[in-house]
């Protein structure tokens, strides 16, 4: 599903962002990313969405190679990928149903699937009953299962949570997970960015940590203290 091999990323400026980075998460796993600012994890999401290139190493990402995927075939790789924003980056006019159709609409889905789809998925974000409100109406914990139910619903593999709870207080933070866990036993396999140590400690799952552009740690249920408290 993911795959990055003694990945090196250094910027026009001189910022050497990831200095050999290397870890992988199959198909169907959950796992918690976490570092201190600064410590590579934007850069590692922008190569994992092909934003960037690496200056080194390799990247895999639903089995393409994202240093040499060719143009014409991003659009269908990006499919894959459901993204979800911490500033949920919602369309304001739009309401709760057509923000998630507009993603069906991005594809060239058929009126007849966004039909289906799109209901299905409110319901799964328990926001079946919201689908006319828009997005001034909702609550933050609504507007990020918005979000969320935005990237679910082309139905990828892989689902990127870039701190999507960093907007949120701590009852709808734990909510938002709660729901990326239950969309992960669906099938989905699930990468969380975070800070938030009380969450990735509720959830006891694989969390891979980074440090100045370094991998630290990666171990099940294990959340590196920076600050060695």
């Amino acid at each position: 599903m993911i795959r990055m091999s003694d990945v090196f990323k250094e910027y026009e400026n001189g910022t050497k962002a990831l200095k050999g980075v290397s870890f992988e998460l199959q198909s169907g796993e959950f796992a918690f990313l976490v570092g201190p600012s600064g410590s590579g994890k934007s850069t590692i999401i922008r190569l994992l969405i092909g934003e960037i290139a690496p200056s080194d190493g390799t990247v895999i990402v639903n089995g393409q190679d994202m240093d040499n995927i060719k143009m014409r075939k991003m659009p269908y790789l990006r499919r894959t990928i459901g993204v979800i924003f911490q500033d949920f980056r919602l369309i304001e006019n739009k309401s709760v149903y057509e923000n998630v159709a507009f993603a069906m609409h991005v594809i060239g889905a058929s009126k007849k699937d966004i039909r289906q789809r799109v209901p299905y998925v409110l319901e799964l974000v328990g926001l079946e009953f919201k689908a006319k409100a828009k997005p001034d109406e909702l609550s933050g914990g609504e507007q990020q299962r918005v979000a969320v139910a935005r990237a679910l619903v082309n139905n990828p593999k892989l689902i990127i949570a870039d701190e999507p709870t960093g907007n949120l207080d701590p009852a709808r933070s734990l909510e938002i997970l709660t729901l990326l866990k239950k969309i992960n036993e669906l099938g989905t396999t699930v990468l969380v960015v975070t800070h938030e140590k009380p969450l990735v400690d509720h959830f006891h799952q694989r969390v891979i940590a980074i440090d100045g552009g370094r991998i630290i740690s990666d171990a099940m249920d294990r959340y590196y203290d920076y600050e060695g408290q």
